[in-house]
């Protein structure tokens, strides 16, 4: 048996700006297998998808209809990678993995907080599914990494929720305290400065670098249990450079996993 899975959720009904995330996994997977470049992560890690099972792309017609393709994809493997698809598909997924993997801590990466405790009229809203999470207590821990975007009612939630947040403004990646529990990582497009991810549906200058998103992924010292990458927005793109730092950051994650 495989221990990692590979899906894609073909899902952007819950967002708020712009669609298009939806169009986002089957080109994250062609920039990844492009042959631009190799599949060793930058520690020599190396990826061999012959010993990974790809499930392939999911249309989805009812939004918990997530949580159970997931499920049934953690019935035979361990560890489940999911390329989205917009940021509300983290919910429903963490739903399916808590069975599974009862107590982790998650690492999310965005320029949102997405911890509203509704949005425009839905609690699903892709700008909510850290309030579902926390709500539901799926997560041990939540800790954020680039946040740029916080209001009264998000510092609010913050509060409320003992969220570990870590501003742009102020960021110091090494004072990050390691974490004790198995990980999941909830990567954002968006999280990267519009100068490196120009594929993504709100722009939020004075975002966090390549670099920078690598080394907060490599320094992870536990074990990583699953990972999602979202808010990839096609449309928005320029000469793919959205989707190649996407599978980049894929092939990375996988050498954690």
């Amino acid at each position: 048996m495989n221990n990692i899975v590979i899906q894609g959720i073909l899902f952007d009904e819950k967002s708020s700006f712009q669609k298009g995330p939806a169009l986002a996994p089957p080109l994250i997977r062609k920039a990844l297998h492009s042959g631009s470049a190799n599949y060793f992560t930058e520690d020599g890690t190396h990826i061999d998808f012959s010993e990974i099972t790809d499930a392939g792309d999911f249309s989805i017609s009812e939004y918990f209809g997530i949580e159970k393709i997931t499920a049934r994809q953690l019935q035979t493997h361990n560890k489940v990678f999911t390329l989205g698809g917009d940021h509300s598909i983290t919910f429903p997924i963490l739903r399916a993995l808590q069975k599974k993997h009862p107590i982790i801590d998650v690492l999310h990466i965005d320029a949102h907080a997405d911890l509203y405790a509704e949005f425009e009229g839905d609690p699903y809203s892709h700008a909510c599914p850290f309030a579902r999470i926390m709500e539901h207590k799926l997560a041990v821990r939540l800790v954020q990494v680039g946040i740029r975007t916080l209001n009264t009612h998000q510092r609010e939630q913050i509060e409320t929720y003992e969220v570990e947040v870590h501003e742009m403004k102020t960021l110091d990646i090494s004072s990050i305290q390691p974490f004790s529990n198995p990980v999941y990582i909830s990567l954002d497009m968006d999280a990267f400065d519009p100068a490196y991810a120009p594929g993504v549906s709100h722009h939020e200058p004075g975002g966090l670098s390549s670099r920078q998103v690598l080394d907060l992924i490599q320094g992870i010292t536990t074990e990583v249990i699953g990972a999602d990458i979202v808010e990839y927005n096609p449309s928005r793109d320029f000469q793919d450079m959205t989707a190649y730092l996407a599978a980049k950051m894929m092939k990375e994650i996988l050498g954690k996993m």
